[in-house]
């Protein structure tokens, strides 16, 4: 019975059944006795018998953002590979299409301008206009016809390479807006779940598309999927405050992104610990090749069916990461998603086929526990006004020195032993796991209760509505963000019962 008191009450006393003069008006003298507890209290949080993740899709907006970022990850992992077929297929050259990925990454360098930019407007109405952007910067590819074309695919992939990052900035912030900072976790690995599971059919699904009809359809796929996106998420009604900052230096504004990460503890030894790893995870993109024609005496096609393996292993940890960043917080899941790929790669020294599709399938559910563990920390350890530089900055530090090691490992695997390499990689790794794993106290678990998903009210904001802060804690200068008449409200007191 839902805030009824125990019928001996605490002491074991009888409670009167003589009906009072406010029986039946909902207050809490309605026996004699102790006052019952206010009827808001027992509906702020719920035991964690709730499934977290089915709390988060039960959010309207949440199941929007989740249904146009659903349309935009589909055209992304089409697009993705599809790029470097379509140069690989008009020019010949391995090394042309290999630099359409150098190109997507490229730029990575602006990623504290983009987010200072991304920082100064409102996370819905930018989201939506990223999206469209995105769908018109890939009108060009439809004027590809042959060699002398390519430039326009390199030029394309260098501005979708700019909007990732825009669109990366901008949606770390648009989820901490939307869902309350206990479900952060859960919204992370929902969406990474259903990044891991494109993986498995989108870049064969681009490979055949192209083949079957050619480059044009891809880049229709690509505008359909982020118009799509721009639509849905434009649904979304959400209240923001205003942005601060005015009267700072544009240098100071677009740095304080880095300062923010160099100055917060958890966030410094997650960034060095995770740069570190991602620095020797990188070599693994071209040493998986050697592996396969030199290990396993297989056709370089196998490399699919050991992605498509993977992609399961992503699966599975975009599913189970929410429950581990519960049990050991933030820095602890981005070690364990670190030190999965220790073991991944040490099996891969021994070039068999059964103990390779093990070791692809650890490095499959690395990938999201390191994903959910990193951005639920930055989500949950940074100002909303800085989510965007922070977010944009935390990309570039990682992706960087990913991308020299992709570099550096073509090289490398001409000179040195696969088998060396690997090792390598997987004593790394481990190291680096470790070095976080130390550092899991910088972040300890959240609270092990979830808040219930929203309910409508029969009247107005004033009428039955009730305020949850974020866990019931003033957040610094972010002040309090919670729920009145079923609208997500951030403000710097709560508010009264008659508003």
């Amino acid at each position: 019975m839902d805030g009824a008191p125990p019928v001996g009450g605490p002491g074991g006393g009888r409670v009167s059944q003589k009906r009072g003069p406010w029986e039946g008006c909902g207050g809490p003298y309605d026996a004699v006795g102790p006052p019952a507890p206010p009827p808001t209290a027992p509906r702020a949080h719920h035991p964690r018998r709730r499934d977290p993740m089915r709390t988060v899709l039960r959010r309207p907006d949440f199941r929007l953002l989740f249904g146009g970022l659903l349309a935009s990850m589909a055209a992304e992992s089409i697009l993705l590979l599809a790029l470097a077929i379509w140069v690989k297929d008009l020019t010949g050259s391995d090394g042309l299409a290999g630099a359409t990925i150098f190109a997507v990454i490229a730029p990575m360098t602006l990623a504290p301008l983009v987010g200072w930019i991304v920082d100064r407007y409102p996370r819905r109405p930018f989201f939506v206009a990223a999206n469209l952007a995105t769908a018109v910067l890939l009108t060009p590819l439809l004027a590809v016809r042959d060699r002398t074309d390519v430039w326009i695919i390199y030029v394309v992939a260098a501005l979708y390479g700019l909007s990732y990052i825009t669109l990366s900035a901008v949606l770390s912030g648009l989820i901490r807006q939307l869902v309350p900072v206990e479900l952060l976790a859960e919204a992370n690995g929902v969406l990474q779940t259903v990044r891991q599971g494109l993986r498995l059919v989108g870049p064969l699904a681009g490979a055949g598309l192209y083949a079957a009809v050619g480059g044009w359809m891809l880049a229709v796929i690509g505008m359909v999927g982020f118009l799509s996106a721009a639509v849905v998420v434009g649904l979304i009604r959400t209240t923001e405050t205003p942005r601060t900052g005015a009267g700072v230096r544009w240098p100071a504004e677009v740095s304080a992104g880095l300062r923010h990460l160099a100055g917060e503890p958890a966030l410094r030894r997650a960034l060095l610990g995770y740069g570190l790893g991602s620095l020797a995870m990188g070599f693994s993109e071209s040493l998986i090749f050697a592996y396969v024609d030199q290990g396993l005496r297989r056709d370089a096609a196998f490399v699919g069916v050991l992605v498509t393996v993977q992609g399961v292993g992503g699966l599975v940890g975009g599913l189970l990461s929410p429950a581990v960043v519960r049990r050991a917080g933030e820095v602890g899941t981005l070690a364990t998603g670190v030190a999965f790929f220790g073991p991944a790669s040490l099996a891969l020294v021994y070039p068999n086929l059964w103990l390779g599709f093990v070791a692809v399938l650890l490095a499959g559910v690395s990938l999201p526990l390191t994903m959910v563990g990193l951005h639920t920390l930055i989500q949950r350890r940074t100002p909303p006004g800085l989510l965007g530089r922070v977010a944009a900055a935390s990309e570039a530090v990682v992706s960087g020195p990913q991308a020299l090691s992709i570099g550096a490992g073509a090289l490398l695997v001409g000179v040195l032993d696969y088998r060396v390499l690997f090792a390598l990689i997987g004593v790394a790794t481990l190291l680096a796991g470790g070095y976080l794993w130390r550092g899991r106290t910088l972040s300890p678990p959240p609270p092990a209760t979830i808040p219930a998903p929203r309910q409508p009210t029969d009247g107005p904001a004033g009428a039955g509505s009730h305020w949850r802060g974020a866990g019931g804690q003033r957040a610094g200068t972010e002040g309090w963000r919670g729920e009145a008449g079923g609208q997500e409200v951030v403000g710097t007191t709560p508010p009264s019962p008659g508003r």
